[in-house]
C-alpha cells in the first residue's frame, strides 16, 4: 500500500493539471470537505466532482505549492500557498488530509485571508 503522502501527492498533481478525472480517483466515494473544525462544505465524489471541474474550467493556471508537508500516520498535513485563482492573487492555506485504503477520505481546511 502506497503512503499517504504519495497519495495526497498524486492529487496535487492533477490539481495542478486540471485532470478532474485523476483528481476524483483519489477520494473515496463517501469522502467528506470541511472547513476546520467542523463545517462540512462537499460529501461524495459527484458533489467534489462537479465543484472541481468548474474551477479547473475557469482557472487553467492553477497551481499550488507545497511550502511545508507534515505526515503522521494517516494524515498528512500541508501548508499551501495556491496561484492562478479566479480574481488572481494568491491564497494560503493549511489542508489536512486523512487517508483511508489507499484514498483521501476526509479533508479539513484553514484558510489565511
Amino acid at each position: 500500500m502506497q503512503p499517504p503522502d504519495i497519495i495526497v501527492q498524486r492529487q496535487l498533481d492533477a490539481y495542478d493539471i486540471g485532470d478532474i478525472d485523476a483528481f476524483v480517483a483519489t477520494y473515496t466515494e463517501d469522502v467528506e470537505i470541511y472547513d476546520h473544525p467542523a463545517t462540512l462544505r462537499m460529501k461524495g465524489r459527484d458533489e467534489l466532482r462537479e465543484r472541481y471541474a468548474k474551477l479547473f474550467a475557469s482557472a487553467p493556471d492553477l497551481k499550488t505549492h507545497i511550502t511545508k508537508r507534515i505526515v503522521i500516520g494517516d494524515h498528512v498535513i500541508d501548508d499551501e500557498t495556491v496561484t492562478g485563482a479566479p480574481g488572481g492573487g494568491t491564497r494560503r492555506a493549511v489542508a489536512i488530509y486523512q487517508v483511508r485504503d489507499a484514498l483521501i477520505a476526509k479533508v479539513w481546511f484553514i484558510s489565511g485571508e
